[in-house]
């Protein structure tokens, strides 16, 4: 195959944005933001002319090749043809698998790539006894704070960079802030939405977003100043209840094996894990 391989940038948006909105899969990775976003994280490069991919590096290291397009038999040929020793493909969907299983590759997950998926009236209503504890502090946050949301514009930027810092500090981490800074910087550029919560006029949270199916709305960022008892459960269901009512489902995308990160999520009762497989030579 005729082929050419560069560092992604934002001009690659023009060549892939349009493939990846054909795909229609609830995983968070189809996404031209993400990739930009994330790119330094997993070192993305763009592969062009016969073949049109991206090259990354998983967070545990393995190198690997991402369709940007939806999977048929002569794509699913042409992606092998670029596997080396050691690498694979991925995100690959259930869907797509016969594609590879009938030329005799083997498939395998890690949980911690694996999107987490909610439906849009759990986090509306936060109903049953599991997440009783999910509504009880969102009453708390209501009884307690008044809250103002207005939309995450380029006026309001310095606000949500003050949430950004305020969360690092009560974090003590700093994963992900370099993308989440960006993302707020380049909001229009990547086709990203996001609404910013005062509470008594203070910048308190901020959500940055983007819908990935005509059903499905990913959260990309979601960062609060937890001083504020029950902002995040305040904020995930003011959400829910404002989005338009073609969104069906939430993705709050994988927790990467970190343990934090999996209580968390698990915590508000997933109704789907969407398992992203990789595909490999035997």
């Amino acid at each position: 195959m005729a082929i050419k391989e560069q560092l992604l940038e934002l001009s690659h948006k023009a060549i892939l944005q349009p493939l990846l909105s054909q795909i229609q899969l609830p995983i968070s990775e189809y996404s031209f933001a993400n990739l930009y976003l994330f790119r330094k994280e997993h070192n993305y490069s763009v592969i062009s002319g016969d073949i049109v991919a991206v090259r990354g590096i998983t967070y545990d290291g393995t190198s690997y090749i991402m369709p940007v397009k939806p999977m048929d038999f002569e794509y699913a040929e042409k992606l092998t043809q670029l596997l080396i020793s050691g690498s694979c493909l991925f995100p690959i969907a259930d869907d797509w698998l016969h594609f590879f299983t009938e030329k005799g590759l083997g498939y395998y997950y890690n949980d911690g790539d694996s999107d987490y998926v909610y439906t849009k009236e759990k986090l509306a209503t936060y109903p049953g006894k599991k997440l009783h504890g999910k509504r009880n502090l969102l009453y708390q946050f209501t009884a307690k704070y008044s809250a103002t949301v207005l939309p995450l514009t380029s006026e309001r930027i310095n606000d949500a960079l003050y949430v950004l810092d305020e969360w690092k500090k009560e974090s003590g981490t700093s994963a992900d802030v370099s993308a989440c800074s960006e993302a707020c910087m380049l909001l229009d550029e990547l086709n990203l939405c996001g609404s910013i919560y005062y509470v008594d006029d203070k910048p308190a949270a901020f959500i940055i977003g983007e819908a990935i199916t005509v059903d499905m709305f990913a959260i990309h960022f979601a960062k609060a100043i937890t001083s504020y008892k029950g902002i995040y459960q305040y904020l995930y269901n003011h959400c829910a209840n404002a989005l338009p009512a073609n969104y069906k489902f939430f993705n709050f995308e994988q927790d990467l094996g970190v343990e934090a990160l999996r209580f968390a999520k698990r915590s508000y009762q997933p109704d789907m894990i969407v398992t992203k497989y990789r595909v490999s030579y035997p």
